[in-house]
């Protein structure tokens, strides 16, 4: 693989490094209260941290048509938050859980931390889960992107991209032009500040170009996918962006007052409609 720039390595080291500041109440509780989404990151041939996002089916039942981290309920109580982000990134996108299917030997997928969870619009609490894949193939001009990416099913999405980590602290994001080499920064994010359970809470969005063969697409990362991101990105690179945002890192203060409070108990899980 290409070898991992200076800036990418020391970003890893950290979040390899991360311990969230009080243990996390995703254990207490219940089921139909947990979920977790993978945060995948790899290299580009540059070296640059890359991350997985994936663009919701516009036939599922919940935030159907929106940009998403792969991932989904938990199964049962002894699955860990890993092991459902891993399970549900098998469903969604067919990245396997060992080297079967599509995921050659050469490949390995880091376990790499976990972050505080955040509170999902349907009362779920969401605990992202960060990967590192890697491939370990000799040669060092072998770019993920371009040998694994592009084999990913798609089979609970409608299609799958990829951003620049360390461009969520920037206003901007770099989109290169067309048959030359030229770089336009082009501005990508945007906010306003809501209230959210009676506490400030910032609005991110970030709208990503992506070239899908020469169309320009546009995909909009925004909600607690936007923060979620800005979160870890901000662990990774050690730094504050440029723009204004949230501190709390999740929303386990939060997802603590509304489990005491009995608003998190035990939900009926609606039946799955079959079309």
């Amino acid at each position: 693989m290409a070898p991992l720039s200076a800036k990418s390595s020391e970003a890893l080291a950290r979040l390899r490094e991360y311990q969230p500041p009080t243990p996390s109440i995703y254990n207490s509780l219940p089921l139909t209260r947990r979920a977790a989404v993978l945060i995948l990151l790899f290299a580009d041939r540059r070296g640059d941290l890359r991350v997985v996002l994936t663009l919701r089916s516009a036939f599922l039942r919940t935030f159907a048509g929106q940009v998403a981290l792969p991932g989904g309920r938990a199964d049962y109580l002894e699955e860990s938050p890993f092991e459902t982000a891993r399970r549900e990134a098998y469903e969604e996108i067919g990245l396997p859980l060992d080297h079967q299917g599509t995921l050659p030997s050469t490949f390995t997928v880091e376990h790499i931390c976990e972050l505080p969870c955040s509170l999902a619009k349907t009362v779920v609490a969401v605990r992202p889960c960060v990967a590192f894949l890697r491939d370990n193939t000799p040669k060092q001009n072998a770019d993920v992107e371009d040998t694994l990416i592009p084999r990913l099913q798609k089979d609970e999405v409608e299609s799958l991209f990829t951003v620049l980590l360390e461009r969520f602290l920037s206003k901007t994001y770099p989109l290169k032009l067309p048959g030359s080499d030229a770089v336009e920064e082009r501005e990508w994010n945007s906010g306003k500040w809501l209230t959210s359970y009676q506490k400030p809470w910032r609005m991110q969005e970030f709208m990503a170009p992506v070239w899908e063969k020469t169309t320009l697409r546009e995909y909009r990362v925004w909600g607690m996918t936007a923060k979620i991101m800005l979160d870890v990105t901000r662990i990774a690179y050690g730094r504050n962006p440029e723009f204004e945002f949230n501190e709390e890192i999740g929303d386990e203060e939060l997802i603590r007052y509304l489990h005491s409070e009995g608003q998190m108990r035990e939900k009926q899980r609606k039946p799955v409609s079959t079309i």
